[in-house]
């Protein structure tokens, strides 16, 4: 009876530890790897491509960035076919340098899809209008971007009449769009007063785009043939989100 009993508890202890044991839970299984985008703009798709189509993929690449969902792309497989075969953007666009205007990313673009003009609040020279001429004329972009950005520390230091070195004569190329804005607004024209600061970014924005139609005549003659657009658009650094301007 003893004997019996021991082995009854022996088999009780086993299939409790065997049979009603905790199980381990099931191991998820992994997300699926994005397929990776390698494909590069061709010749013949950036000649098909119409003005108005380029800037609608720019807002709709930048509607997906402010979305958290960037094309996956083989980054490596696009510099590679470039090489090889060319480049042919669709877009030129000229920012400020920025740092936290990382242009080709917030438009959601790849290697070969746009060419990139930088320069302290996003004007104008002799030597960017030339730059983007060779862009439009001969490379065949279909939009220029002159793209502004909220906070602009070329703005602000002209506004607050900042000089060092050869920043001085940069900053002055900022003084019609600060006079109009401050003009159009009350209080300080300097950079604490933020309805002045931001209407003078935009007033730069659309200063920047008079001047290159006004400087350069091959551009210019692209625009009336309908070959080409140049827009404006300033960059939200809280929100992410270009907000375009009316033309």
């Amino acid at each position: 009876m003893k004997s019996s009993t021991m082995i009854a508890l022996a088999a009780a202890a086993v299939f409790v530890s065997v049979g009603c044991a905790p199980q381990p839970a099931p191991v998820a299984e992994a997300p699926p790897t994005p397929e990776l985008v390698s494909d590069v703009v061709t010749a013949a798709e950036q000649k098909a491509m119409s003005p108005e189509a380029v800037l609608a993929d720019l807002k709709a690449g930048n509607e997906r960035f402010v979305a958290g969902e960037l094309t996956p792309r083989d980054f490596m497989a696009q510099a590679e076919a470039t090489a090889a075969g060319g480049q042919f953007p669709k877009a030129t666009i000229l920012s400020c340098v920025d740092s936290r205007v990382p242009v080709e990313i917030i438009f959601d673009q790849g290697i070969g899809d746009v060419f990139v003009g930088r320069v302290a609040g996003n004007v104008e020279d002799v030597n960017m209008v030339g730059s983007f001429e060779f862009a439009t004329k001969v490379a065949g972009s279909k939009v220029i971007v002159i793209l502004g950005h909220t906070s602009c520390g070329a703005i602000k230091g002209a506004a607050d009449g900042v000089e060092l070195g050869n920043l001085t004569e940069l900053l002055n190329d900022f003084d019609a769009p600060i006079a109009r804005a401050d003009e159009a607004t009350e209080g300080e024209a300097n950079s604490k007063n933020v309805e002045f600061l931001n209407l003078a970014i935009e007033e730069n924005v659309r200063q920047t785009i008079a001047d290159l139609l006004e400087q350069s005549e091959v551009i210019s003659e692209l625009v009336d043939n309908g070959e080409l657009l140049v827009v404006g658009g300033i960059y939200d650094l809280a929100t992410g989100r270009v907000n375009w301007l009316d033309s």
